[in-house]
């Protein structure tokens, strides 16, 4: 690769990573849009790392109130009397994953295959950016995530497992489905980036497996740049995204989606 793919590649990781616009569908196609030839996945699993390494810090303190929490009412929980709320959080996190764990495993090879196709990427962002505009305009109750349910949580890992679909974007249906249920756009917004935890470390050690199966020439300068801009702009967009949305809203990703949709369609037809 050279420097200038290095670069966008890493910045498009990081800001479309926690934004409801498919961080997927961005990178493949970039390849398809340009006559750059295949990052390889040393530096996929770079910028996945750069990205996982914003979310944690941004959101550290949260964190270690839900870890600690967490690992003291492990006795409880086996009883059902779960009542420390970071620990609950820290419950609903893991057990939203479990869906797209289970089927995202089942169905890796076939996604790769046959589902990275501008076609279905268009399909993905506009008909599930529709299902966020709608999700938006609905009256909602603004609860926070600390008031989710186990049953809030798991329909939104539900959910969660159409992120698979390339184009649908994992924070977009996340937030979605929070929305959904009358969470606040924030706290929709909040609950999906501690979401995505979980999910990007799976992912990751994925591709680490596959990594050790065929090795690749690493080339160590590109891979620390793409962790480190991946992981600036991660954590950027984390926090604009945050303040955006309180008075804006999801309608300009809508937008945006529906638009670029449209486009790949017209040129891929």
């Amino acid at each position: 690769m050279d420097w200038l793919q290095v670069v966008v590649l890493s910045v498009i990781q990081g800001v479309t990573e926690f934004l409801p616009i498919s961080s997927s569908a961005h990178l493949i196609l970039v390849p398809v849009l340009t006559d750059w030839t295949d990052q390889g996945l040393v530096f996929d699993v770079a910028m996945h790392l750069g990205s996982l390494m914003a979310v944690v810090i941004y959101f550290r303190a949260e964190l270690r109130r839900m870890v600690l929490s967490w690992a003291t009412t492990l006795g409880s929980a086996r009883h059902g009397r779960v009542v420390d709320p970071d620990a609950r959080l820290a419950w609903w996190v893991l057990l939203a994953t479990i869906p797209v764990c289970v089927v995202g495993f089942a169905l890796h090879d076939y996604i790769e295959v046959s589902m990275r196709s501008p076609f279905w990427i268009a399909g993905g962002l506009i008909g599930f950016g529709l299902l966020l505009a709608y999700a938006d305009w609905k009256p909602r109750q603004d609860l926070s995530e600390y008031q989710l349910t186990l049953h809030h949580a798991m329909l939104v890992g539900l959910f969660q497992v159409l992120a698979l679909i390339p184009g649908t974007s994992r924070s977009g249906i996340t937030i979605t489905a929070a929305l959904l249920l009358g969470l606040s756009r924030e706290s929709a917004a909040r609950f999906s980036f501690l979401l995505s935890i979980p999910v990007i470390i799976l992912a990751s050690g994925l591709e680490i497996v596959d990594l050790m199966q065929e090795p690749q020439v690493i080339d160590w300068t590109q891979l620390i740049t793409g962790v480190l801009l991946s992981g600036l702009s991660a954590y950027l967009c984390i926090h604009y995204f945050l303040a955006f949305i309180k008075r804006i809203g999801m309608q300009p990703f809508v937008v945006y989606r529906v638009v670029l949709g449209l486009w790949l369609l017209w040129i891929f037809w």
